[in-house]
């Protein structure tokens, strides 16, 4: 999402997969199955390369450059060549999730990067993919080119033919990045503008009073009927947990007030690696929460992200996003409430502990009153209370007139120079 500060006007740039599959000789692999433990529950996902969808990210980069850049193209790559490499020092959050998502993490060539030496990377220790070194030296080079029509586009192609993969030559040739007007709501004074999609978050704020003056039991009620406005329902066929994967969201503000979210996923990553190049391939075939529908070659899939900006009568209010899947209505719809109808600031808003139903049964972090969760059991909910914020609960970063935040639950960053105003 890209707010535009002179035209006061929001534009949404649409680079997420799209379903491969364009002239496909054959039939392709299967996807595999794979069962990731979550501490209380293991959920079933499918990855390998037959979970592989056309990739955006690269056309959606250039694209923004294009209309908006103002550095040569190069030069926005060279922070990410300096990062692969020196390697990085994995954060204990990652190190965590590596843990969780070894299964996939160290399938193939997965297992020489984070398992080197048969051991899996713990937190402060450094990562390592030369591979990237050679990835980000031909998209500096070719531009985003180079995983559509160029040497990537290659060595992609290569191994969906080795392996039975279903991203064709024409899947790349015909991919594009769309250029779809937001969705608004006006909360709190505020118009909010995001992208329509799976995630319901404007729907969840329509649903959503003003939360400033009310009680902890009020406010957890008022909550979760904006969230779950069904209330509390068996969960279908068998469903024991929601999903998590590798999502990331980046907020941008600059000194003439324009701003950019940018939110990317791989879903879980499909365990597969470009051979040379270390680039992890995207599972969004797999992730059962983004199949809405008929998977038709060449149309864009649908998703959970939902990067949002929020203005009044004198500019940008807020700009931000988040991961987490499923749990990214909760999250942004939580700490927009928090930031925009409650006036708390944004690192107050996005530490505060956060709830989550799914089914008749609601997820809440540690920090919420007795009233709160009483007020949860009398609406019919059973509780699962977690012992600590938790990556499960999404992970926000946004930059609003009060301040920046970002979420400590995924070792989020911040740094701000400068207001809004």
């Amino acid at each position: 999402m890209w707010w535009d500060a002179a035209a006061r006007r929001a534009q949404l740039v649409d680079f997420f997969v799209a379903v491969p599959g364009l002239r496909l000789p054959g039939p392709g692999a299967v996807r595999v199955a794979v069962d990731i433990s979550f501490g209380t529950a293991v959920v079933p996902y499918e990855v390998g390369i037959a979970s592989c969808a056309v990739p955006g990210v690269p056309a959606g980069c250039e694209a923004l450059w294009r209309r908006w850049g103002r550095l040569p193209w190069p030069r926005l790559v060279e922070p990410a060549l300096r990062l692969a490499r020196s390697g990085v020092s994995m954060p204990a959050t990652h190190a965590h999730c590596l843990a969780m998502l070894a299964p996939v993490m160290t399938m193939n060539e997965g297992a020489h990067i984070y398992a080197p030496g048969g051991r899996l990377l713990a937190a402060g220790e450094r990562l390592h993919q030369p591979g990237l070194v050679r990835a980000l030296e031909l998209l500096a080079g070719e531009g985003a080119a180079s995983f559509y029509r160029g040497a990537v586009a290659e060595v992609l192609l290569a191994l969906m033919r080795e392996h039975g993969g279903l991203v064709t030559r024409a899947d790349l040739e015909a991919y594009r990045v769309r250029w779809p007007s937001p969705a608004q709501v006006v909360y709190a004074g505020t118009r909010v503008s995001a992208r329509r999609g799976l995630s319901g978050v404007l729907d969840a704020l329509r649903r959503l009073p003003a939360l400033a003056g009310l009680g902890e039991g009020d406010r957890a009620r008022a909550l979760l009927r904006a969230l779950a406005p069904d209330g509390p329902v068996a969960a279908s066929c068998g469903a024991v947990a929601d999903t998590t994967g590798h999502t990331t969201n980046v907020t941008a503000v600059d000194a003439g007030g324009n701003a950019c979210v940018a939110t990317t996923t791989l879903g879980l990553g499909s365990g597969d690696f470009l051979p040379g190049l270390d680039v992890h391939l995207n599972s969004m075939l797999g992730e059962a929460d983004l199949r809405s529908g008929p998977l038709e070659p060449g149309a864009r899939m649908d998703s959970l992200m939902t990067p949002t900006v929020a203005a009044d009568d004198d500019g940008l209010v807020l700009a931000g996003g988040s991961a987490g899947g499923t749990r990214i209505r909760s999250a942004l719809v939580q700490v927009l409430a928090g930031v925009l109808g409650e006036a708390v600031e944004p690192a107050v808003a996005v530490e505060r502990p956060r709830l989550h139903p799914v089914g008749s049964l609601v997820h809440v972090e540690p920090g919420f009153t007795e009233q709160a969760l009483q007020a949860v059991a009398h609406a019919g909910y059973q509780l699962r209370r977690w012992d600590r914020l938790h990556h499960y609960f999404g992970g926000v970063s946004l930059i609003a007139r009060a301040g920046a935040a970002a979420d400590p639950r995924r070792d989020g960053a911040a740094a701000l120079r400068g207001c809004l105003t």
